[in-house]
């Protein structure tokens, strides 16, 4: 190796230090900084490298942290280059199955001075201690507290034991017996449930549009909708469009509206995939608004997102109780807007992929429209709606064959 040259494996440590970075500090999502993060590898697999340290950092962060703190006289701030240095090397050693040795070799070089002796030092005496993650995962404090009270211990465990698995890969399908030919286990009609491992490009049916990735509960929404025999249906907020893909093959006309060009470009290369039709507009909902009433419409509203943290940890850490309270007025807004562009009799499906009763259930009460309660009939098996007759999926539903994210889905009618 060349003198002053970085050692093989540190620039995708460094990348994993910006990633974490953005999360914890600016509170960006994950998936957002990735790009910035790692612009500067080549490798594919460095990229890769990078992302999964992140994500098993955050997945992991309570537990980390608090081996790092049983370790230093002086708790370490927050923010220390030195503690984000330790639970790189702690996390690669002690869950992605990293040679200690490896693993602190290529964290050292991001810290200079005396925090590079720190760190050394304390990762030194805890692999001397041969200390281990607990299993399952700890939640952050501040969430673990908000869903004990809004759902009870048994609902934090399962979290905790959801967070602990890689989620398996749900399908959804435009064609209902191509669906059921498909290997996998099948939960609802035209839905395959596979393992999380798999390649998504290398299955059968995708080069020919046959289905689409698509979590179990995110399909719950647009099936609430039934089929569409010719009539008009807005998806809002649609992009990256597994809902429009769903709507547009069970025979609706659909306008999707998301104000994301990104997005979109996704919606739009899904759509010509699937070989599935739809009018994409790019705008803002709360500025928007369609040229006449519609049949029906799905509001997908923005929300935290902690109703997927298996798939995304970082939600766990950058959520705070503001965001949600933010996120329930812009859906409260959403939600009253968009009721005004039905036609007599038509129905508006409303969800948000949240775990908080604020974006859900406190919604009820104030809906411009009267809900229309669902039958369990309409909902894959081992779901039920609420007496009510919204549903709330929470991650210890189908916890046996791989559980399900949280969403909160209420059906309402002009």
């Amino acid at each position: 190796m060349k003198p002053n040259s970085t050692p093989p494996g540190v620039d995708a440590r460094r990348a994993a230090l910006r990633l974490l970075d953005a999360v914890l500090r600016r509170g960006l999502p994950l998936e957002a900084a990735l790009d910035g993060a790692a612009g500067d590898l080549a490798k594919p697999e460095d990229r890769g490298l990078a992302h999964a340290i992140a994500a098993e950092t955050l997945r992991r962060l309570p537990d980390l942290d608090a081996l790092i703190d049983s370790a230093t006289q002086q708790r370490l701030p927050p923010d220390a280059k030195a503690r984000f240095a330790l639970r790189i090397a702690l996390v690669q050693a002690l869950a992605l199955g990293t040679p200690p040795h490896a693993a602190i070799a290529t964290v050292l070089p991001l810290v200079d001075g005396g925090p590079r002796r720190l760190v050394h030092g304390v990762f030194g005496a805890l692999m001397r201690r041969k200390v281990s993650l607990p299993a399952p995962p700890s939640l952050p404090r501040g969430v673990a507290e908000r869903w004990l009270a809004a759902w009870g211990r048994d609902m934090v465990d399962a979290a905790r034991a959801a967070l602990a698995t890689p989620p398996p890969l749900d399908l959804s399908f435009a064609d209902a017996e191509v669906a059921r030919n498909f290997a996998g286990d099948h939960l609802a009609e035209r839905h395959a449930r596979i393992p999380p491992q798999s390649r998504v490009a290398e299955l059968p049916g995708f080069a020919e549009g046959q289905w689409w990735v698509q979590d179990l509960a995110a399909s719950i929404p647009a099936r609430l909708l039934g089929p569409g025999e010719g009539r008009t249906v807005l998806d809002l907020c649609a992009a990256p469009g597994g809902k429009t893909l769903q709507l547009a093959s069970a025979g609706w006309r659909v306008t999707a509206v998301d104000s994301s060009a990104n997005r979109l470009e996704r919606l739009r290369e899904n759509l010509q995939r699937t070989r599935l039709s739809a009018e994409v507009v790019e705008a803002d909902v709360m500025q928007w608004e369609p040229a006449a009433p519609v049949d029906a419409i799905l509001l997908d509203a923005p929300c935290s997102a902690t109703g997927i943290f298996r798939r995304h940890p970082d939600v766990l850490h950058r959520v705070r109780p503001k965001v949600i309270a933010d996120m329930a007025e812009l859906q409260r807004a959403m939600l009253a807007r968009a009721a005004g562009w039905l036609k007599p009799g038509g129905t508006l499906v409303f969800s948000t992929c949240s775990l908080e009763p604020d974006e859900g259930e406190s919604h009820l009460e104030q809906a411009p429209l009267t809900l229309h309660p669902v039958d369990p009939n309409e909902l894959p098996a081992g779901v039920a709606p609420h007496p009510d007759g919204h549903v709330r999926t929470l991650p210890a539903m189908l916890a046996e064959r791989g559980a399900l994210d949280g969403f909160f889905i209420a059906r309402f009618r002009r």
